[in-house]
């Protein structure tokens, strides 16, 4: 009697045993379940929330007046209209723009969504291309009166300011340093609207400014040959080459296929809308500064005709990915489409050049 109870509280307790490490394995599971699920929630609900901000902040700036911008900062800061301001207050809008659109500044973001994101980047860096073709034009050329007179010191600042690293992350960022670039620039235009100064000069001639359209039609030609090269295009090497030429046949020409890697043709794309942006707004503002010279060359219409054809590239794009069908081809190609444009604006360039030069 004593060997069966005793045999079957040791039966009973090691059921019991058994089923209370059951149970806590089966609430070991179902926790790690719950966990499991809670964390691929999350991920899940922040993976929409960097879409949904990386979707935002893809969405282009608009286009902005150019002379009522002008007008609405010299009357908030009680400052003269002179030549050069609207000029000056358009360089530094577009310039800001980069930093104060939804997002910020992105192309050296390290975290989500930013570091997803290439095609604002593009457009950041195309701006930028612009923005920093003017500072260089305005130190250089625009306030200065002849080649052997000084610079003026704030825009000497100013170039290299924006010609700082625009990938760079911390210490110093590419924001802090743009941001400079924009104070040395108002530092500049308020001695410049300033009539008891006259240190700070704009000078509103012809020569200066078919100087700075020959750096406008060298960016847009550069353009016009990168997004013509989404579908490969036959290169002819024209440097002079040492073999000897046979007489009776023609000389051997090199030949390769340049095309855009299928990867950058959206960023090649992005980067040319960014600069068609800013190239449109400080055209309408070098429309107003040098509208005396332009009239004199009889030269206001093409500056409006290569503003023209720089506003319709910045059309909406309703295709979710950029399209890179053959030239005649069932699918769309956006690049020669924004090709065609961007060539047509360089036309009128060249053609602005020599009315400046001959008008």
């Amino acid at each position: 009697m004593l060997d069966w109870k005793n045999r079957t509280g040791k039966s009973d307790a090691k059921e019991r045993v058994d089923t209370v490490g059951t149970g806590t394995r089966s609430r070991s599971y179902f926790g790690a379940v719950l966990f499991s699920r809670a964390v691929l929630s999350v991920l899940a609900l922040y993976l929409l929330v960097t879409g949904a901000l990386g979707w935002y902040w893809s969405e282009e700036p608009a286009l902005f007046p150019v002379q009522q911008n002008a007008q609405i900062s010299a009357e908030r800061d009680g400052k003269k209209m002179v030549v050069g301001y609207t000029t000056v207050e358009t360089l530094k809008t577009v310039a800001s723009t980069l930093l104060d659109k939804p997002g910020g500044y992105i192309s050296n973001d390290r975290f989500p969504p930013g570091l997803w994101m290439d095609n604002m980047p593009s457009w950041e860096y195309g701006v930028l291309v612009q923005v920093r073709d003017m500072t260089r034009a305005l130190r250089k050329d625009l306030a200065r009166s002849q080649s052997q007179s000084a610079e003026d010191a704030d825009l000497a600042k100013a170039e290299p300011l924006f010609n700082f690293d625009n990938r760079s992350w911390i210490l110093p960022s590419s924001e802090s340093q743009y941001q400079e670039g924009i104070n040395a620039l108002t530092r500049y235009q308020n001695r410049l609207a300033d009539p008891s100064q006259n240190n700070a000069l704009f000078y509103a001639r012809a020569d200066n400014l078919n100087n700075w359209l020959g750096d406008v039609g060298t960016r847009l030609g550069s353009l016009s040959q990168r997004l013509s090269a989404s579908v490969g295009r036959v290169k002819l090497n024209a440097s002079l080459k040492t073999e000897v030429v046979v007489p009776g046949q023609a000389p051997v020409v090199d030949e390769e296929i340049v095309e855009t890697p299928w990867m950058q043709i959206d960023n090649v794309f992005y980067e040319a809308r960014g600069q068609a942006w800013a190239l449109s707004h400080l055209l309408r503002a070098v429309e107003v500064d040098f509208a005396d010279v332009l009239a004199k060359k009889n030269a206001t219409v093409s500056v409006r005709q290569i503003i023209r054809e720089l506003e319709a590239s910045q059309q909406p794009v309703w295709s979710p990915m950029i399209l890179n069908g053959s030239g005649f081809g069932i699918l769309a190609n956006h690049s020669l489409v924004m090709a065609n444009y961007i060539s047509r604006a360089n036309a009128a360039v060249i053609d602005l050049r020599q009315l400046l030069t001959q008008g």
